[in-house]
């Protein structure tokens, strides 16, 4: 198991740490929350829930739970994790070496839309100032 905890961060009020170095290609840790449907999941979105993450087409999860430890993880333009789908699980796995103490980020993707992009403080050389998954 890997041990996380929550603490302030740079790049948004509280973010993810690891306790222990991790290796490349390492599960860390699991997206957890409800199945919803797509349809629940616009809803929520529209209400402002930022902690959905999408399956498929017919569903989603929301993150918005205690339990859910991974929704404190930042985006970043130059990620050390990346999110992968096992069925409808999702885990977040290790892209990078990463060593004791650092924040664990992955860059969200989001796509471009009628809504204003969201402003971007990753501190990357490859930032381009919002979170986007363009690079």
């Amino acid at each position: 198991m890997i041990r996380v905890h929550i603490g302030p961060s740079h790049m948004h009020a509280e973010g993810l740490f690891t306790t222990i170095d991790i290796t490349k290609g390492t599960k860390i840790i699991r997206y957890i929350g409800k199945k919803i449907t797509q349809e629940e999941s616009d809803r929520r979105l529209a209400a402002g829930n930022v902690y959905i993450f999408g399956l498929n087409a017919l569903y989603a999860i929301d993150g918005k739970t205690p339990k859910n430890t991974a929704r404190y993880i930042n985006h970043s333009c130059d990620p050390n994790c990346q999110t992968e789908q096992f069925g409808n699980t999702i885990w977040i796995v290790s892209i990078k070496d990463i060593q004791a103490g650092e924040e664990l980020t992955y860059n969200y993707g989001y796509e471009v839309d009628d809504t204003p992009a969201e402003p971007c403080h990753c501190g990357a050389n490859n930032c381009c100032g919002y979170i986007l998954g363009l690079q």
